[in-house]
């Protein structure tokens, strides 16, 4: 008859070779995830229990608490739930945006608010298209300018081309009608030169036959003997 002890020994042994043997448990999967870990921060900043279907969780994360602080001192946590429950969900989420805007302009600007911001803003834009309309201005002075420029440049160029383009035909034609050399009068020179010789061989027979009528005075006086006109022959005759 076996010990207990032995009894006891075996059953171990017997465990723990199953126990190494047999696969292990399989893993449970983790649980999914809620939609809201933990209270939103509206919820936890009023200090209540954050609903499943809480209107303020999707707009104030938990991790963003001033977005939901800087919006209840201005407006009231009634007052952002009434808007919101009022509004579609597609349009809850531009106006959670515009309640904080408006709400960190009035805490900067406790009388004007976002009015002021939007003012400042808007004579921001009336300055600065004044100064586009001032460059716009100019800009168009320097184009005429620029087209006034060209126009002259281009007139002068078209009256140099004209007064260029009629001197070359007033130079040809000056070229083609130069005049002819005046013609030779040899005919007319020789009559002149007739004219002129016959005037001298008259002179020269007239002062030849006075010369001659001299030598016959002279002869008379010499030798006492008279002759006139009448004895002489008729080529030794001056005419009177």
């Amino acid at each position: 008859m076996e010990s207990p002890s032995s009894e006891t020994t075996a059953t171990t042994t017997t465990n723990s070779s199953m126990s190494s043997s047999s696969p292990p448990p399989p893993t449970t999967p983790p649980a999914a995830a809620a939609t809201v870990v933990s209270p939103c921060a509206a919820c936890k900043i009023l200090r209540r229990r954050c609903a499943e279907k809480c209107v303020l969780a999707p707009y104030f994360p938990p991790n963003d608490p001033m977005k939901f602080t800087t919006a209840h001192r201005v407006f009231g946590a009634s007052n952002i739930i009434k808007l919101l429950q009022e509004l579609p969900e597609a349009q809850r989420g531009d106006a959670v945006s515009s309640m904080v805007y408006e709400a960190k302009a009035r805490l900067r600007d406790p009388v004007y608010g976002s009015a002021g911001a939007i003012c400042h803003l808007q004579n921001q834009v009336n300055e600065l298209q004044a100064q586009l309309a001032v460059a716009q201005a100019e800009l168009l002075n320097l184009q005429l300018r620029h087209a006034h420029l060209m126009a002259i440049v281009y007139m002068d160029n078209n009256n140099n081309n004209h007064n260029h383009n009629h001197s070359l035909p007033s130079s040809s034609s000056s070229s083609s009608k130069t005049p002819p050399p005046p013609p030779h009068h040899h005919q007319g020179l020789g009559d002149g030169d007739g004219a002129m010789n016959s005037g001298q061989g008259d002179r020269l027979l007239g002062s030849f036959l006075q010369e001659e009528n001299n030598v016959v005075v002279l002869e008379s006086d010499l030798f006492g003997t008279t002759t006139n006109n009448n004895s002489l022959p008729a080529s030794f005759i001056i005419p009177g």
